[in-house]
Order: structure tokens, then C-alpha cells, then sequence
């Protein structure tokens, strides 16, 4: 597949050739869909909360006295059947509530199955250099215009924060725009806007880094920042017999000193 990369003026300087057989050949929805749902539900902060009797306001002094009134017998205005009083069975709603768990694999196809969908679509513009000299918001808004960008778009730059600063200062206030960085794509940051406008060389990057990785390499050799993290580490002190043993001796040379 040969998408076209475009410059800054929106010229087309040149085509960008990408296997769609490691995107997955066809669009599989089932999986994109499940993937989406997991990282918007993923998004969630589970702070729901409701007062129950002990957490409003108010005092704990009886209303009135247990007997001679006629009516019910009743302690403080604190319960739920008073109006101001507590909710019954009060909402204690954690993170963990909303959370959704996906295979590592399957969301890594998930991402790239969607920037295939996204590329059947025409819904990708590949530029060759997003170099913007000075936070100008201009400079994004021609941008996008030369694009043809007419609806929503999600402008992907480089994590390196000293090269793409310019850019994402001149992008952060144009509407309809969301940022992300290119290393951390996923299929929801990707369907929740029209168009994807990222540079050449990071969607190279993305393409070739661990996302690409959606088979047993992925475990044998895989790529990304905690390469090598297991090894480094220090083993773990054994436990045995004669370790016990010395440790005693050594704490009963210890005492008798």
C-alpha cells in the first residue's frame, strides 16, 4: 500500500510504502472494538461517591422523645428516609471497578488493525517534517487547511519533547485537535478523531518498534524501553539451610559477646 507524504504546504513530495499484511490485511471491527471499550473504560477515575448516615451533616441528638408524640420512634435526622440524610448503601466506587484487562498482543493488532482501517479511509496524512520555528497557531491551521483536514484530527508528534515543543504549543489551542505522542499510539486515540496527521519518520518508528510485535518475538525479543530490565536486576539472596544455620550462629556469637 503507497500513501502519499505531504510537506508543510501540502504539496505531495513523495510516497510511503506500508505492508498491509502486518496491519492485518483486513479490518477486523469484533477486535478494534474491544480495544476501544477497554481503553475508554480504562480512562475512567472510579471517584463516584455518595454520603452515607455517618458521612452528612447534622446532629446525632434524638428528635424528639421515644414516647407520648404518637408518632414513630426515631434517633437523630441522619438516615435515608429523612430528606438531607444519608443514601442508603452509599456508592464507594474504586478504580478497579471500571477497569478492563486485554492481551498485550491483541492490543497491539488492535492498534495497528485501526490504522489500516484508517488508511482504507483516506483518513491519514503522512508529512515529512512537522518543524515549526515559533509557537504560531497559524502555522497549524495552514497546515491542516493544505491537508484538506475539514473535520476533527489528531496530530501525532515525536516524544522527544525539545524537538516537537514548537508544534505542540502552536497546535494545543486550535479546535478539534488532539495531541499524543507518536510512541504511544493506540486505536482509541486514533477513532475518537477524523483524520491522523503524523510525521513520516515516527510512523516509521511506530511501525518498526514494539507495537509491531504481535507474535512470540514479542516474548523472545522484544523491543522497547524495559529491554534487558530483568537481567540487570540483582538476584535474590538464597534461602536455604546453610544460609539459615549461619545466620544462627552468627546471631549466637552475637549474644554470648
Amino acid at each position: 500500500m503507497d500513501v502519499p507524504v505531504y510537506n508543510m504546504k501540502g504539496e505531495e513530495v513523495g510516497t510511503m510504502s506500508i505492508d498491509q499484511t502486518s496491519l492485518g490485511e483486513t479490518v477486523n471491527p469484533a477486535l478494534i472494538k474491544q480495544a476501544f471499550v477497554r481503553y475508554h473504560a480504562n480512562l475512567r477515575q472510579g471517584s463516584a461517591r455518595s454520603k452515607g448516615r455517618s458521612d452528612v451533616s447534622g446532629s446525632k441528638k434524638k428528635i424528639y422523645k421515644q414516647k407520648g408524640t404518637g408518632r414513630a420512634r426515631h434517633g437523630s435526622k441522619r438516615p435515608p428516609q429523612f430528606r438531607g440524610g444519608g443514601h442508603y448503601k452509599s456508592d464507594r466506587r474504586t478504580r478497579e471497578d471500571f477497569r478492563l484487562d486485554m492481551p498485550k498482543k491483541m492490543r497491539r493488532k488492535a492498534n495497528l488493525n485501526a490504522l489500516l482501517a484508517k488508511l482504507i479511509d483516506s483518513e491519514v496524512r503522512i508529512v515529512d517534517s512537522l518543524a515549526v520555528d515559533t509557537p504560531k497557531t497559524k502555522a497549524i491551521v495552514d497546515l491542516l487547511t493544505a491537508l484538506k483536514v475539514d473535520k476533527t484530527a489528531l496530530l501525532a508528534l515525536s516524544g522527544d519533547p525539545e524537538k516537537s515543543a514548537n508544534a505542540r504549543l502552536s497546535a494545543r489551542n486550535v479546535d478539534g485537535v488532539g495531541l499524543c505522542r507518536a510512541d504511544q499510539l493506540t486505536c482509541y486515540e486514533m477513532l475518537t478523531r477524523r483524520y491522523l496527521v503524523i510525521e513520516k519518520s515516527e510512523l516509521e518508528a511506530w511501525l518498526s518498534g514494539p507495537s509491531s510485535q504481535t507474535g512470540k518475538e514479542a516474548k523472545l525479543e522484544p523491543k522497547g524501553a524495559g529491554v534487558g530490565v530483568k537481567d540487570a536486576r540483582k538476584p535474590r539472596p538464597k534461602r536455604g539451610h546453610e544460609v539459615k544455620q549461619k545466620a544462627r550462629a552468627a546471631k549466637a556469637g552475637k549474644s554470648e559477646g
